[in-house]
């Protein structure tokens, strides 16, 4: 389960495996293991996924299979934008006025 989301994390976002280690400065090697199922990411590694995902190591162990956007430092506003595109692209338009 851990390989299979972290390949569809990294390809859901356009990183080649490259890309990805780079980001979480490891070896392109590294990145194929895990993916390919041969070794596990460390706790700590774990950790770096998930932050730079924006996932929870629940979600990448297969445990939880909520995802979750980082909105940290966006205004209420902003956020209520993103809610609202949330919500049409899941079919759940509730036409509330935005504030």
């Amino acid at each position: 389960m851990l390989n299979e989301r972290i390949k569809q994390l990294r390809t859901d976002r356009g990183y080649s495996q490259v890309d990805l280690a780079k980001k979480l400065n490891v070896s392109k090697q590294s990145v194929s293991n895990w993916e390919n199922d041969n070794i596990q990411p460390s706790i700590e590694m774990l950790l770096k996924i998930s932050r730079l995902f924006s996932v929870t190591t629940d979600y990448l162990l297969g445990e939880d299979s909520r995802q979750f956007l980082e909105v940290s430092g966006l205004n209420p506003k902003h956020m209520a934008h993103i809610q609202q595109i949330i919500d049409d692209l899941k079919g759940k338009s509730k036409k509330a006025p935005l504030r």
